[in-house]
This record gives C-alpha cells, structure tokens and sequence, in this order.
C-alpha cells in the first residue's frame, strides 16, 4: 500500500500582494474559498496569515476566528495551522490569536537574516509562544531557517515546554538564510534525526525553488510537503499560478510521481499525532 504524505497550503503569507498575483486571497472570505478549493484538490494542512483590508499583515483574532470557523465548515477534518510569524508584525501580538486552539500553530525558535530585515525571535519570546502553545493544546510546526534553530527547539522539549514530537519544516531558498541546497537537506536531516527522533518533517522551497526543494523532501522520505501561494505565485516561470488549487494539484502529482498519494483528512492527523476532528466525532486538542 503506498504511503501517505500530507499536502499543507500556505495560502497568502505576508509578502506577495494582489498586484503580483490578483489570485492571492486577502479578504476572510477570499481565504476561505482558497482553502476550500486547496482542500478539494487534495490539501489537507493550511496556513494562515491574515490580512488587514489594506493588504498590510494583520494579528486580528477576529479574522483568524472568521477564517479558522469557514475553514472547518467548508473544509471537513482539515488541519488548520496559524502563523506566529514575524514580518510585519507587532511582536506583542503575534500569539494573539492563540486562543482559538488551532490545531497546529507555527513556532520559529532563533532569529535569522532576511532579504530586508532581521526577523527576531529572542528566547524568552520563543519561550513565551511555546508556553501558550502547550496551555491552549496546540501543536507545534517549528520553523528551521538555520541549523542552530534544531538545537532551540531540542531546549524546549528540554524545558518541557514540547512534547519529543514536533512537527519540523525546514525553509529553504529564504535569501541570506538556508540556501536551497540539496546537501544541506541532509545535513539537517541528520541533526534533526539525532535531536529530535520522534519528529515529522516537511520542507519548504521558496520562490523558484519550491518544486524541487519538494521532490528532495519527498525522495527522503518526508511525512509532508508544502505549496501555496505564500512561498511561489508561479506555476511555470512564464506564467502566474490560477490560484492555490492550482500548486496543490501540482504537489499531487508530484507526491504521486514517487510512488506515494496524498492523505486524506483522518490520515494527515494520524500522522501528525492530532487527535480527530469533530468531522469524526471527536474532539480536537481538547
């Protein structure tokens, strides 16, 4: 029976804006019917940045809320994932919208370059996001944009603050961080191994990297792979992606051209230690 691979979807991040790509959703509502057709094309992870009317990042719990609510209406068992990520944001509110429990949320464990500022994530910041984490029940996808953001992430679990199975993503093609390099893949792959040898792992190429930073992870066996509109608003060099249906459809056949299928709902959460969804009956990350 071939495995599994979960297919996540970052569907608008804080760069790229409508003018670069008008299939990029900004609104609540645009968000919500990117996702759902992410969702039917075979996406069963999503990430969420939100946006102020203006296209400006944006920590507003009410649009999280208004998204997180249309995601789980339209998109059955779907695992939903916020970003606590930096660029553009007050760092005081950068958690703010933690206490929607999502299943999952993002958690970057070390500060690094990026190509116009220094995206910082002091320890005790760190630190404090983990913390609401583990209170709200959320699981971790702890972001890797240097090898020493392994070993941060080792000291949470350390601290007690994680549990020894995080979901780990490794980014790749940021300028002036990791390179999209397929030795440095190993090299992470082995400290990541050695650290933390109960973690999945997924990684993410940025830009024009993205397809092939995908079929390394998934010829290494990956538990996911990521697209959308967040990471690479082309589908070809010459032309535009239609939308994030488009990208997911893409990493469908790619997860399928190595001999493997994309998983369902129920079996994205299984392999991501999340409990099932209320889709199934139960409750999640009660």
């Amino acid at each position: 029976m071939t495995s599994p691979v979960v297919i996540a979807v970052a569907i608008t991040g804080s760069v790229p804006r409508k003018r670069d790509n008008p299939a990029v959703p900004i609104s609540p509502s645009e968000q919500i019917e990117s996702t759902q057709e992410a969702y039917e094309a075979g996406a069963t992870l999503v990430h969420i940045h939100v946006r102020n009317d203006d296209e400006t990042p944006s920590s507003d719990p009410e649009r999280f809320a208004i998204v997180q609510e249309g995601i789980a209406k339209h998109c059955p068992g779907m695992i939903i994932q916020f970003s606590t990520g930096g660029r553009g944001r007050d760092p005081s509110q950068r958690g703010s919208a933690l206490y929607l429990r999502p299943d999952m949320a993002s958690l970057s464990t070390g500060s690094v370059n990026f190509p116009t500022i220094v995206y910082e994530n002091h320890t005790t910041f760190v630190e404090g996001l983990a913390g609401r984490m583990k209170e709200f029940g959320i699981k971790p996808e702890i972001e890797i944009f240097d090898l020493s953001h392994l070993h941060g992430a080792r000291r949470l679990i350390d601290r007690g603050l994680m549990d020894e199975r995080p979901h780990v993503q490794f980014v790749m093609g940021v300028q002036n961080a990791l390179l999209a390099e397929e030795h440095l893949l190993d090299i992470l792959l082995g400290e990541l191994r050695r650290l933390m040898p109960l973690a999945t792992w997924t990684a993410a190429g940025i830009g024009r990297h993205q397809a092939r930073v995908m079929d390394w992870a998934l010829i290494r066996g990956a538990d996911s792979v990521r697209t959308g509109l967040e990471d690479n608003i082309r589908i070809t060099k010459e032309r535009l992606a239609a939308g994030n249906a488009e990208l997911v459809e893409y990493a469908v056949l790619a997860v399928e051209r190595r001999g493997r299928r994309a998983a369902r709902p129920e079996e994205a959460r299984a392999l991501l230690g999340l409990r099932p969804s209320h889709a199934s009956g139960e409750l999640v990350n009660s």
